[in-house]
C-alpha cells in the first residue's frame, strides 16, 4: 500500500509547482495544460500497452520497474528542469503510473483475499485500500511538495529528491514481498489491452467506466489548474496553500471512503453526486465572488463526492471481471479514468485563452456534475437489475 500511495503521490508532486515553472519560464495557462496532458497520455499508453500484464508475468515483476520509472523522472526533473525536461519527466512518470494502477489494485486485492497463502480476507477491505492509496496518494504529493517549496530551500529540487529516495526504498521493499498472481502456464503472447469482461457485464462496466472518467475528470483540476486559480482569480500565492488545497480535496476523497465503507454499492452510488454537485457549485462560486473559505469548502465537498463516485465505479468494474483477467478489466477502468483526468482539463486550459476562467469552469461544473449524476445512476441501475436477476435464479 505504501509503494502504492508514494508512487501515486510522486505523480503529483509538480501541482504546487507549477506557478514556479510558469513564473521562471513565462508559462502560459495553455502550456501548463499540456505539461500536464502529457503525462496523461503517458498513463493512457501505459495502460493500453501492459497495464494487463501482471496478470501473465506477475505482479513484482511490473510493480518494481514502475516503481524504478519514477526514479528516472524524478532524476529528469533535477537534471533537465527546463521545459523539454519537463516533458519528457511528466511521460516517464505517466509511464510508471499506468503500470502501477491497476498492477498496484490487484495486488492489494489478491494480498487482502489471501490468494497467496490461503487466507481468505475481506474484497471491500481491499477495494478501500486500493482506492484510498490512490487518492490519497495524489493528495499527499501536492501537500508534502508545497511545504516543502514554501518552506525549505530548493523547491524545485528537494520535492523530487525525497521522493526519489522513498520510492528506491520502496522498490527493494516490494522486491522481497510475496507474489499473489496465478500465473497461466504457458503464458500467453503478448496482445494490448483489450475488454476482459464477460458479455452479459459489458453494460454496468461501461457505466462505471464512464462514472470513474467524469469522477477523475474533477480531480484533474486540483492536479492541474487549481494552483493558476488560487494565484489569478483568489490572489493566493503560498505554494503550501496550493498543495494543501490538493490535498484537500483527495483526502476528501479517501476520507469518505472509509467513512462509507460499510455502506452498500446502491447508497454509495446515490450519495457520491449528492456530495459532489454541491461542492462543485461552492467551488465556482468561491471563483465569482470571489472567496477563498468557499473555493476551500467547495473543493473538500467536492472531493469527498469525486471518492465516492469513483468508489462507487471502480467497485461496479471489479464486480464484473474474472479473476484470471482482473489486472486486465482494471486496466481499462483506469485507461478511461486517465482519458477524464487530462482530457477535459486540457479542453480547460483551452478555453482559458479566449473565455474568462469563471465562464470556463461555470460550463465545467456543470458539465462534469451532471456526467458523474447520470453515470452513477445508470450504474446502480444496472447493479439494481443485476441484483434482482440473480435473486430470481
Amino acid at each position: 500500500m505504501l509503494a502504492f500511495l508514494v508512487n501515486m503521490g510522486f505523480s503529483a508532486v509538480p501541482t504546487p509547482l507549477y506557478v514556479l515553472y510558469q513564473r521562471r519560464d513565462h508559462f502560459s495557462t495553455i502550456m501548463i495544460t499540456v505539461v500536464y496532458a502529457v503525462y496523461a497520455v503517458g498513463v493512457i499508453a501505459s495502460l493500453f500497452l501492459a497495464g494487463h500484464v501482471s496478470d501473465w508475468i506477475g505482479r513484482k515483476r511490473v510493480l518494481v520497474p514502475a516503481l524504478l520509472l519514477n526514479v528516472v523522472s524524478a532524476l529528469i526533473f533535477v537534471c533537465a528542469p527546463s521545459l523539454p525536461g519537463l516533458l519528457v519527466a511528466r511521460v516517464v512518470s505517466g509511464v510508471s503510473v499506468g503500470l502501477t494502477t491497476a498492477t498496484a489494485t490487484a495486488y492489494l486485492s489478491e494480498l487482502h483475499l489471501g490468494t497467496w497463502s490461503g487466507r481468505t480476507g475481506s474484497p471491500r477491505r481491499s477495494q478501500i485500500v486500493a482506492t484510498a492509496a490512490n487518492l490519497g496518494g495524489i493528495g499527499f504529493g501536492p501537500l508534502v511538495a508545497g511545504l516543502l517549496a514554501q518552506y525549505a530551500p530548493q523547491p524545485l529540487v528537494l520535492p523530487y529528491v525525497v521522493f526519489l529516495v522513498a520510492l528506491a526504498v520502496l522498490a527493494v521493499l516490494v522486491a522481497l514481498s510475496p507474489e499473489t498472481a496465478d500465473l497461466p502456464d504457458p503464458a500467453p503472447r503478448y496482445r494490448p489491452q483489450r475488454i476482459a469482461v464477460p458479455e452479459h457485464a459489458r453494460r454496468m462496466f461501461f457505466a462505471a467506466v464512464t462514472t470513474g472518467l467524469a469522477s477523475f475528470a474533477v480531480y484533474g483540476i486540483f492536479n492541474s489548474l487549481v494552483p493558476s486559480f488560487l494565484a489569478g482569480t483568489l490572489h493566493e500565492t503560498s505554494h503550501a496553500v496550493a498543495g494543501a488545497m490538493a490535498f484537500a480535496a483527495f483526502a476528501a476523497g479517501a476520507v469518505a471512503q472509509i467513512a462509507l465503507s460499510r455502506a452498500g454499492l446502491g447508497l454509495t452510488l446515490r450519495t457520491g453526486p449528492l456530495v459532489l454537485v454541491p461542492g462543485l457549485a461552492l467551488l465556482v462560486g468561491g471563483m465569482w465572488l470571489p472567496s477563498l473559505l468557499m473555493f476551500v469548502i467547495g473543493g473538500i465537498l467536492t472531493g469527498a463526492g469525486g471518492g465516492l463516485a469513483f468508489r462507487s465505479a471502480l467497485t461496479a468494474a471489479g464486480m464484473t471481471a474474472l479473476p484470471e483477467s482482473r489486472a486486465e478489466a482494471l486496466a481499462f477502468f483506469f485507461l478511461g479514468a486517465y482519458i477524464g483526468l487530462s482530457v477535459p482539463v486540457l479542453a480547460l486550459g483551452i478555453a482559458t485563452q479566449y473565455v474568462s476562467t469563471r465562464v470556463v469552469m461555470l460550463a465545467f461544473v456543470v458539465i462534469i456534475g451532471a456526467a458523474v449524476a447520470l453515470g452513477a445512476r445508470s450504474v446502480r441501475a444496472q447493479y439494481l437489475r443485476d441484483e434482482l436477476a440473480a435473486s430470481c435464479r
